[in-house]
């Protein structure tokens, strides 16, 4: 059996879905994933077993031209693979992925990991965006989303019927790689976000909200870790992160390839996003972790976090409310935040655990036998 996978970065495709990859290989399925190449994370999912294609996608492109090309490439592909089933990840894979499978008759599976911009704006490139989902989905079987809201808003705009949608909660932890350390020793009260710069993440309200702090906590510290992503219209600018450290506001780390000793080295995980979330994966990697999270009460985010058990929700662009739920971690006693924290790992071992993400493939999977 011959299966597809595609989404708009190589990166994504490992630290997202390579547990999915993996099991797909070990029952003996040929796994094929398309995306644009990086020259690390394509060769890592190689090293897993993964057929890697490259592909150029313009994540943020709105040139027609490109996107028919993008279309043609995939029917090409499609055509000289002959896969049984694909399954597609993010915006233009899950349109042009899609109307190429169609196309050729072959099952296909469109995953909405997130709405983003799309269903927030209200200009002709939204408009168009949503015709372009309705008809790139008209033959699939199913259409997974990841949070309740996006499966309302697919509904509601009338481009999926309601018996299409289905609930995948998350993309999964592995609870395995990520686990509660009981040795690590908090020497100060440590706020981490993780995540790509971009201003819809809430990275500015995170430093606006420590520079509040600071001034009654100076020796909480702030960190954010998380690539630039320069070609990004709400792309963080290098220097106004320089900026922030300059001023000792906050801390840029960089990026990493893995986010673990960071995370066991914080207090609480904060992800401040008024972005249209899937389901965050740095808030299942920090309950994974056992620690204390604190996120917008937003589309995507909230799932992750029931208020006063395992973390706190804020209001989404509000400094004040993000740094309120921030002093409530800051005054729990170290015992009330090592039991909040647990919480959330019950949380994911209950609702988020990659295996039962991984049912629900290999279920689908069953069905294009």
């Amino acid at each position: 059996m011959k299966l597809i996978f595609s989404g708009n970065t190589a990166w994504s495709m490992y630290n997202f879905r390579r547990q999915v990859f993996k099991h797909c290989i070990n029952k003996g399925y040929d796994v094929y994933v398309i995306a644009p190449k990086d020259n690390v994370f394509d060769k890592k999912l190689i090293e897993i077993g993964c057929k890697f294609i490259p592909i150029k996608l313009d994540r943020k492109g709105t040139n027609p031209f490109s996107d028919i090309k993008l279309c043609f490439k995939y029917y090409q592909i499609f055509k000289q693979i002959q896969p049984s089933g694909c399954f597609f990840y993010t915006i233009k894979p899950n349109i042009y992925g899609s109307i190429a499978a169609s196309l050729l008759r072959i099952p296909y599976i469109p995953i909405t990991t997130g709405l983003g911009y799309i269903f927030n704006a209200k200009n002709y490139i939204s408009i168009i965006a949503k015709k372009l989902y309705k008809l790139a989905f008209q033959k699939a079987p199913q259409v997974w989303f990841l949070n309740q809201e996006d499966i309302n808003s697919f509904i509601s705009e009338k481009i999926i019927p309601p018996s299409k949608a289905k609930l995948l909660r998350g993309e999964g932890i592995d609870l395995d790689y990520f686990k509660i350390h009981e040795d690590a020793q908090e020497e100060e009260i440590t706020f981490i976000l993780i995540g790509r710069m971009l201003w819809d993440k809430g990275v500015g309200v995170f430093a606006n909200a420590a520079k509040l702090l600071k001034k009654k906590y100076s020796q909480v510290q702030f960190l954010i870790l998380g690539p630039i992503d320069v070609n990004n219209p709400k792309g963080i600018p290098q220097k106004q992160l320089e900026e922030w450290n300059n001023q000792n506001i906050i801390r840029y780390l960089g990026e990493t390839e893995d986010v673990r000793n960071y995370i066991n080295k914080c207090t609480c995980v904060v992800l401040p996003s008024f972005y249209r979330e899937g389901v965050p994966l740095c808030l299942m990697e920090g309950a994974a972790s056992g620690k204390p999270l604190i996120t917008t009460n937003n589309i995507g985010c909230k799932e992750v976090v029931e208020d006063g058990y395992n973390g706190f929700l804020c209001e989404a662009q509000n400094v004040e409310s993000l740094a309120s739920a921030m002093e409530k971690i800051i005054n729990l006693s170290p015992e009330e935040r090592k039991i909040m924290g647990k919480n959330g790992r019950k949380k994911m071992e209950k609702e988020f655990n990659i295996d039962l993400i991984i049912k629900k493939y290999e279920s689908a999977i069953n069905q294009l036998k």
